[in-house]
């Protein structure tokens, strides 16, 4: 919690003197579906009514597997129990740790989310993309993800284990979820540690946001591995990553609702100030890596707010010490339509590792009219 002797930090940071890894990026696999890289959702009875879906980012697991497992089972609870259950997860990356191979899919994807009922998307991670130079069986970057959610036909996966989840079908490695209720977007920002994207992608990308702008009636959400804010300290903020969302906002002329991420191990919601409208720009890669990030103090010499990058984000809630999950619910009416996002966090009590998922932190964003965000005041930070 926030403590009067070592006050964390109240926005987003730069962490200094980070070395220049951009030769770690990868191209990535061409296509396996056509230009604009779509894919619909199945249409539910209620599709025009209502949308809940999960939300988590670096699940792979390695040293400490029970973290993911009870975020899978939890996840799956609120797909079997709810009177509104999720309808999906959507995957913010790392998958698997620690480059993206065949061997790790089994025991870190389809053995704990065999507990997950429901369909699973995905964007990739940059431990998804990376290669592992000492494999024995050389492979390029993606082939396993691809295998696993960018297939041409719903497939059972060689390397799974024999698990009933088929491959999915998503169209490219970036691409677009379409549904009755939002526009959900998902970027690939590679592998270097603060993201590196094409041009090639912007370019889609600007499109895709002027698309869903001229489609009214729709929540527009983009999603993206690498986290544009961040307060944590073994990460910090990426300037690539928030120059390239900031540039194409502006030449597209638009603006999403929100904007998830994954990479750094923690929860962070930040709001985001822009001349006529607000943000919320949100963290969520807690989702059962072993290792959390915590954030930063204010006395740290090794970070910085001072950047312009910087200026007009607030940091709202954060949860440093418990893995957690994400759930978002659109509903729409006659007279409202919102989002409504809840964090629920894992309890961590070893005397009763079955406690169900804490409900941690909830905001609200009314997407009628020009001022259509709202969000109470943060339960706490652990």
């Amino acid at each position: 919690m926030y403590s009067a002797r070592n006050p964390k930090v109240t926005g987003p940071v730069f962490k200094k003197g980070q070395p220049d890894d951009s030769y770690k990026f990868q191209y990535p696999p061409l296509p396996s579906g056509v230009y604009p890289y779509h894919l619909n959702l199945p249409r539910s009875a209620h599709a025009d009514q209502r949308l809940i879906f999960n939300m988590v980012g670096d699940t792979g697991g390695l040293k400490s597997p029970d973290f993911q497992r009870q975020i899978a089972e939890q996840m799956g609870l609120q797909y079997r129990l709810e009177e509104h259950p999720p309808e999906f997860l959507y995957h913010l990356g790392d998958v698997v740790y620690h480059f993206g191979e065949r061997e790790q899919y089994e025991t870190q994807f389809f053995k704990p989310y065999s507990h997950y009922p429901g369909p699973i998307y995905a964007i990739a991670g940059n431990h998804d993309a990376d290669v592992n130079p000492d494999n024995s069986e050389p492979y390029q970057s993606l082939d396993a993800f691809y295998e696993v959610f960018c297939n041409t036909s719903p497939k059972t996966v060689y390397f799974s284990g024999g698990a009933a989840r088929k491959s999915q079908i998503q169209p490219n490695v970036y691409w677009t979820l379409n549904t009755e209720l939002a526009t959900i977007i998902g970027l690939y920002s590679n592998v270097p540690k603060f993201g590196c994207i094409t041009s090639e992608q912007k370019h889609w990308f600007i499109k895709e946001l002027k698309r869903a702008a001229a489609m009214s009636g729709k929540a527009l959400i983009v999603c993206l591995h690498h986290a544009p804010y961040s307060a944590d300290t073994n990460h910090g903020s990426s300037a690539a990553m928030i120059r390239f969302l900031e540039s194409a906002f502006e030449e597209a002329g638009v603006y999403p609702d929100v904007v998830f991420s994954g990479h750094v191990h923690n929860y962070q919601r930040f709001l985001k100030h822009y001349k006529e409208r607000s943000v919320p720009f949100i963290v969520a890669g807690s989702g059962g890596f072993d290792e959390l990030h915590v954030l930063a103090e204010v006395t740290d010499p090794q970070f910085t707010r001072e950047d312009e990058l910087l200026e007009g984000v607030e940091l709202k809630a954060y949860c440093e010490g418990h893995h957690g999950f994400i759930k978002v619910a659109i509903e729409k009416e006659e007279e409202h339509f919102t989002l409504t996002c809840e964090y629920y966090t894992l309890a961590h009590n070893e005397n009763d590792p079955a406690q169900p998922a804490r409900l941690y932190d909830r905001f609200t964003i009314d997407l009628k009219g020009e001022d259509h965000f709202s969000c109470p005041e943060l339960e706490g930070q652990v």
